[in-house]
């Protein structure tokens, strides 16, 4: 018979931050990493590009959908792809994490592989953070990023005539949500998908290479995002649903998961006519004129929300 289960409340606060930062790889950027009261990041360009999100359990993500390093590739990436859509280079992640103490310990230590590890297909790495004991599973990411001397890429600086273009996966983790809802087992690759987003990371240093005006991460779905871009350039967004790049894996909702589907982490850009990358696929333009139109008409179809208004 097997020994007990080791949890994370055996180890204790302390020890469980040395069990889970033990041996964590560093990059050239970090000057200190775990250990001490604070962490020493190289900051080259003057300027550090910081962003956070925070993770519940049983609404940004369910243990029974997904493994802890699943949980943690998404947690990371997630932060990860906000860097890169400020034209970044991410340099180091700070991980706060709650925990039942009941937490099996080897789940704790599979949870920050899998932090690590999309941290490395970045270039980051993890530099500490803190623990401490919670009825529920709750991430607190921050991420920080590295502007090498460049202007920030922002929401902000998309003009009439622009082409609109997205890259990366669309739709997939949305449908993979639906698949996970209903209880079905697959296509597999749209469930990894949602368990696992895959963010094209070289998209913030393509997008400033070919003169991008607006870059945005597409997290809340792309017509909410591309309607933040819309707001904060003072344009409007036309999309052409004929160009939308919809895999017939998505299956007869494709469209509408590739408009409204959150949570892939690809990425929207607004280029100067004629400078749109060669991986990335055009969807439309930027015009005179306020919010998102699909096909010539106004569009409010959902995207996520934390906040929904509630009907009165």
């Amino acid at each position: 018979m097997g020994g007990a289960v080791e949890r994370v409340g055996d180890l204790g606060e302390f020890g469980l931050i040395a069990r889970l930062t033990r041996g964590l790889p560093q990059a050239p950027a970090v000057a200190l990493g775990p250990g001490d009261d604070a962490a020493v990041v190289a900051a080259p360009d003057g300027r550090v590009v910081a962003t956070a999100d925070l993770l519940v359990e049983g609404r940004h993500f369910r243990r029974d959908w997904s493994g802890p390093a699943d949980i943690g590739h998404k947690a990371a990436a997630q932060n990860l792809a906000d860097v890169v859509a400020m034209g970044a280079r991410p340099t180091a992640l700070l991980v706060g994490l709650a925990l039942p103490p009941e937490t099996p310990a080897a789940w704790a230590e599979d949870l920050y592989a899998g932090l690590a590890a999309e941290c490395a297909a970045a270039g980051a790495s993890i530099v500490g953070g803190d623990v401490v004991g919670a009825d529920a599973v709750t991430l607190a990411i921050t991420a920080l990023g590295d502007l090498g001397g460049a202007p920030p890429l922002t929401r902000s600086g998309a003009r009439p005539g622009d082409v609109v273009a997205v890259r990366g996966a669309l739709g997939f983790s949305a449908a993979g949500l639906d698949l996970l809802e209903r209880g079905a087992s697959g296509p597999a690759e749209l469930l990894a998908a949602h368990r696992r987003p895959r963010p094209p990371y070289e998209a913030g240093a393509e997008a400033r290479a070919a003169g991008a005006t607006a870059l945005i991460d597409v997290s809340d779905g792309l017509v909410r995002d591309l309607g933040h871009v819309a707001a904060a350039s003072g344009v409007r967004v036309e999309i052409d649903t004929a160009a939308l790049p919809v895999p017939a894996v998505l299956g007869a909702d494709g469209v509408r998961h590739v408009l409204t589907g959150g949570e892939d982490h690809g990425f929207a850009a607004a280029f100067p006519p004629g400078r749109v990358p060669a991986a990335w696929t055009a969807i439309g333009r930027v015009a005179e004129g306020s919010g998102v139109r699909v096909d010539g008409r106004p569009f409010d179809g959902g995207g996520w929300d934390h906040f929904p208004r509630r009907p009165r």
